[in-house]
Formats: C-alpha cells, sequence, structure tokens
C-alpha cells in the first residue's frame, strides 16, 4: 500500500469527528469514500494530507511514517491533494497557474505533461475566465498532478458540475489511475464514484461502516437506505 491508516481518530478541539478510521491505497489504485454532509469525509482528507494532527492512530506514506509530518512535508514526499473550491489565479494564464505547483518541484515539461494528462494543452495559454467550471476543475487537477506526486488527493473534484462534466472529469481520472497515478477520492457524485473507483468506503458519523468493490457497496442495504434509497439501480458502476 502507498498510503496505510490504521486506527486513525482525529477532530477538533473536544469533538471527535473521525473514529478508529482504517485503510489503505495500493498504487495505481482510485479509492473511493462516501458520505453525506458532516460525516467526516473533509475532516479525513485534511488529516490525510496533514492540515489536522490524528488524536490517535498512525497514518504511513510510501513505507514512512508521516502522522506528525506537517503538510508541506507530506507534499514534497509526493502526496498531493485539490481542493474543493476551484483556487486558480484569475491573473494568470491556466500554464502559470499550473506552475505554481511545478515550480522548484519538476522539470519544465511538467506543466505542459500535466495539462496533457487531463486534455487541457489546448488551453494552456487562456485564462481561467475562459473555460467552463469543468475545465476549471481540470486545470485544478492538473495543478496537483504538476507535483508529480505518488498519491493524489481529490476533495470533491465535481462539485458544481454537471452530469456531462461529471463523466468528462471520471474518465480522465480513471486515465490518470492506469497510468500508474494513485488517487483518494472524496466525491457527493455517486455515480462518478461508483464507476470509477477499485474499491469504495463508505462514512457514516465518522466511522467506516461499508468497504468494497463498487457493486457491493452499492447493493449493500445499509449504503441503499442511509444514501441511493430508490436512486441505488439507477446508477451505473461500470468504467465510463
Amino acid at each position: 500500500m502507498i498510503l496505510e491508516v490504521d486506527d486513525v481518530s482525529a477532530g477538533y478541539g473536544p469533538i471527535t469527528v473521525l473514529r478508529d478510521i482504517s485503510m489503505g491505497v495500493a498504487p495505481g489504485e482510485i479509492l473511493g469514500v462516501l458520505g453525506r454532509n458532516g460525516m467526516g469525509k473533509s475532516t479525513l482528507i485534511r488529516c490525510l494530507s496533514g492540515l489536522i494532527r490524528p488524536d490517535a492512530g498512525r497514518i504511513a506514506f510510501n513505507g514512512r511514517d508521516v502522522t506528525t509530518v506537517p503538510a508541506h512535508e507530506r507534499a514534497r514526499l509526493g502526496l498531493s491533494r485539490t481542493w474543493q473550491s476551484t483556487e486558480l489565479f484569475d491573473d494568470l494564464s491556466i500554464s502559470e497557474n499550473v506552475n505554481v505547483a511545478a515550480h522548484n518541484r519538476a522539470a519544465d515539461d511538467a506543466v505542459g505533461e500535466a495539462l496533457g494528462l487531463v486534455e487541457l494543452g489546448w488551453a494552456a495559454e487562456l485564462m481561467p475566465s475562459d473555460l467552463s467550471q469543468g475545465q476549471r476543475k481540470l486545470a485544478g487537477v492538473a495543478r496537483a498532478i504538476a507535483m508529480r506526486p505518488r498519491l493524489l488527493c481529490l476533495d470533491e473534484p465535481a462539485a458544481g458540475l454537471d452530469t456531462g462534466e461529471s463523466t468528462e472529469l471520471g474518465r480522465r481520472l480513471r486515465r490518470l489511475a492506469d497510468g500508474g497515478t494513485s488517487m483518494l477520492l472524496i466525491d457527493h457524485d455517486m455515480g462518478l464514484v461508483l464507476s470509477i473507483c477499485d474499491r469504495v468506503y463508505v462514512l457514516e458519523f465518522g466511522k467506516l461502516i461499508v468497504a468494497g468493490p463498487p457493486g457491493a457497496v452499492r447493493s449493500d442495504q445499509r449504503v441503499v437506505a442511509a444514501y441511493l434509497g430508490s436512486a441505488a439501480a439507477e446508477i451505473d458502476v461500470g468504467q465510463p
């Protein structure tokens, strides 16, 4: 496993949000995490990326214990993340936005390579205002890729996208994973998560209640009752 999480609990002051979380991400795998609002998804990604320190448990990245390692050091080790908001610099071109991450980290061709991987090479000299919301999201993914991470944590990359944009995002993320980039994907778009992830975990009140391949997770009665309801039968878990 490139990422190993063992019995991690975390929260804010006296409030515990995550309870005894154990999971792992294998090389070239997309691991999905589902859960309703307030179930601990964002806290999980903050904990994994080093923005908050766990109260208990252990986090290992690429064989190294990083439980107490700060976020900037984890980034140098190859753990990159995206943010829920697009967070682009509107006064910089798309290539310049991506270069912010690549600077002092990768070769000069890192920007072109990252944009090419998300099929945005054509937009290199455009400004963020020239792109659709879905394309801006992809530019954010390209910026994270420019760091040449060993693991890419995606925090709700499909937020604000329509169905077509979400499907296209999923296709490109799957292509990246098939090329060897490991990912942890957190999103509210269940269709996206269930269609591109190799394995899926479900969080409820800070605890993992279900884990397995997408088909098994979709048919689990706890997931059907809590998250999917009658829509469960309509979600396609095949590759996009």
